[in-house]
């Protein structure tokens, strides 16, 4: 009868080595997952202030559209190429007022109170810490510019961005308010609403 002589297989742990290389790949799993994470928060909060602007620029257009009597009041940006004046930051900007000669002195006093609110909204007046007025977009300025021959108002609404993108003209060469007001013109966004009055005469 013959024996067998079995031998149990070697069970080695694992190397230094081994232990770097995984070390290696979950750093780099967690950085990436930090860096995805500061990239959703950049996201998200460049979606809030689009959405901000958006609200603020119907606002505006609303205000246009119910006070058509003197709705040249509102044309305030008279310079359409650089896209001043405009309303809203700094703190200091003045507050655009009715200067043209139309409707009547109510509608006129309707249209410097409704520039006066959207000029506070554009500060963020709508919420306050220690005094100061925090409840604006970053930067926010507003913009109405009149086009005659289409008897319409732009609307428009910039503030400025996180990051780097494409400046708002190459897409829309109309979108000039607070042009060159945020340094580098890839850091400014806006967005614009045409109010179009109709000639009912």
């Amino acid at each position: 009868m013959s024996a067998t002589v079995k031998f149990a297989a070697r069970q080695g742990g694992f190397t230094l080595l081994e232990v770097l290389v995984s070390l290696v790949i979950l750093v780099l799993g967690v950085l990436g997952l930090i860096g995805l994470q500061a990239f959703t928060q950049i996201s998200t909060f460049e979606s809030y202030q689009r959405g901000q602007a958006l609200i603020l620029a119907q606002d505006m257009a609303d205000r246009i559209a119910t006070n058509r009597g003197a709705a040249l009041c509102y044309n305030f940006t008279t310079n359409a190429a650089t896209g001043t004046p405009f309303a809203g930051m700094p703190a200091t900007n003045a507050t655009p007022t009715c200067t043209a000669s139309v409707g009547t002195a109510a509608t006129r006093a309707v249209a410097d109170l409704d520039l006066a609110a959207w000029d506070a909204a554009l500060k963020g007046a709508a919420e306050q810490t220690g005094g100061a007025q925090v409840g604006g977009l970053l930067g926010a300025r507003g913009c109405v510019t009149y086009d005659g021959t289409t008897n319409s108002y732009r609307v428009g609404v910039s503030w400025q961005g996180m990051a780097a993108t494409v400046a708002p003209t190459a897409a829309d060469a109309g979108a000039t308010c607070a042009l060159n007001q945020y340094g580098p013109e890839a850091q400014r966004r806006q967005v614009s609403i045409v109010v179009r009055i109709a000639n009912l005469n």
